[in-house]
């Protein structure tokens, strides 16, 4: 089963404090975007790639994909203030795919056997997510006392890719915008309309970068897949 994915990139990263869109810092010496891109490029089942850019980084966008060879981008469109308008922006020019995927352009090492368990629980049951158990002990707080502590066996951190049948993910944002509702992801959307959401367990080291301490990480991750490549 192929798949669309949407890359959200039009972000301005401001709790990295780089200066700059977070996606063009570079990790091992190749932007943390390209990093990105490259996983879907080399993934066989990846039909085509939409990314959500602010106009004004638009050549930067198109001098990093033209110097690292990135073929299977189909669009740019304008993305918004808020993620989830960008991704709309772009949902609404993909038309070749009955899969979408959405990724989190500052999530470098999502898997290419992660993608594709994915696309087969979201081909089955209409909606997925990668997520990883919660390792820590969660306590709610309230004015800077725990009032909770929260049993967590059954908790879940969401990541992305997040994969949906495209009818689907349509029907969401269409009333997510109807009624001015924003989510804390793809999934929050799809959940509003009743649609079950099935959990397709990830690795730990598929981490977002959002803060300088997070390129330190990127680094051991990177120089451990070097060592241990994907099988």
């Amino acid at each position: 089963m192929q798949y669309a994915v949407i890359i959200p990139a039009a972000g301005s990263g401001k709790r990295m404090n780089a200066g700059k869109n977070k996606l063009f810092l570079t990790v091992q010496d190749v932007p943390v975007i390209i990093h990105t891109l490259q996983v879907f490029e080399t993934d066989s089942l990846c039909k085509a790639i939409y990314l959500s850019i602010n106009p004004a980084e638009r050549e930067s966008f198109e001098l990093l994909i033209k110097q690292y060879k990135i073929k299977k981008i189909k669009a740019m469109v304008a993305g918004g203030k808020e993620r989830q308008e960008s991704v709309y922006q772009a949902l609404k020019a993909v038309n070749e795919a009955d899969i979408v995927l959405v990724h989190d352009g500052a999530r470098p090492f999502i898997r290419h056997s992660t993608i594709r368990h994915l696309v087969e629980k979201a081909d089955e049951s209409k909606a997925a997510i990668v997520a990883v158990p919660v390792k820590d002990t969660v306590k709610r707080v309230e004015n800077g006392q725990i009032t909770e502590t929260v049993e967590r066996s059954s908790l879940w951190a969401a990541q992305t890719p997040q994969a949906f049948h495209m009818s689907i993910l349509k029907k969401a944002y269409e009333l997510a915008e109807r009624d001015s509702f924003f989510g804390t992801d793809d999934a929050s959307l799809v959940e509003r309309l009743g649609v079950p959401v099935a959990i397709v367990e990830g690795q730990y080291d598929n981490i977002k970068l959002t803060t300088k301490e997070d390129l330190y990480f990127a680094e051991a991750i990177l120089n451990n897949r070097l060592s241990t490549p994907e099988g």
